[in-house]
């Protein structure tokens, strides 16, 4: 099976800069907040926060996987980009990498547009289903719906 490659969109009515200010830049302390039970902790174990930084984020009990390490790729915080590569711990037993570029882009009504594109490579002929890609894609925008929802619910945050 080949590279599996998905886009997702969600509009907000949270700001752009705010958005990924919440999301990206202050995204460890936020979506521990807003999902306790999912996020247990998230360490970095090296690097300043900027590209090349190598961040271990540890899952609560009944998660699909026990802990992931990710490296951070790229980060533009006028362009409201980030991507990042898992690479260790969870799906990594089916797949040679996993990486997540993010932009957010402010709309006509003073909104913003997240946009998600998520990049798997399966390891030689495992086949993945649709609905595990499915499934990726509810967990994802349930992130972001959950630090949206926080944003709306403290607006001085």
């Amino acid at each position: 099976m080949g590279v599996i490659t998905y886009d997702m969109e969600i509009p907000s009515s949270i700001p752009a800069d705010k958005m990924f200010k919440a999301f990206v830049l202050d995204g460890d302390t936020i979506i521990s907040k807003v999902l306790p039970h999912a996020i247990t902790s998230v360490q970095t174990l090296e690097g300043d926060g900027g590209v090349g930084t190598v961040k271990l984020t540890t899952f609560g009990e009944g998660s699909m996987h026990k802990s992931v390490t990710h490296r951070i790729d790229g980060l533009d915080k006028e362009n409201f980009t980030y991507s990042y590569t898992i690479i260790e711990g969870g799906a990594l037993d089916v797949f040679e990498t996993i990486s997540y570029h993010i932009k957010i882009v402010a709309s006509p009504d003073g909104g913003c547009i997240f946009k998600n594109r998520s990049i798997y490579q399966p390891k030689g002929d495992t086949q993945v289903s649709e609905e595990e890609i499915k499934t990726g894609k509810e967990r994802a925008s349930g992130v972001f719906k959950k630090v949206e929802a926080y944003l709306l619910a403290n607006p001085d945050a």
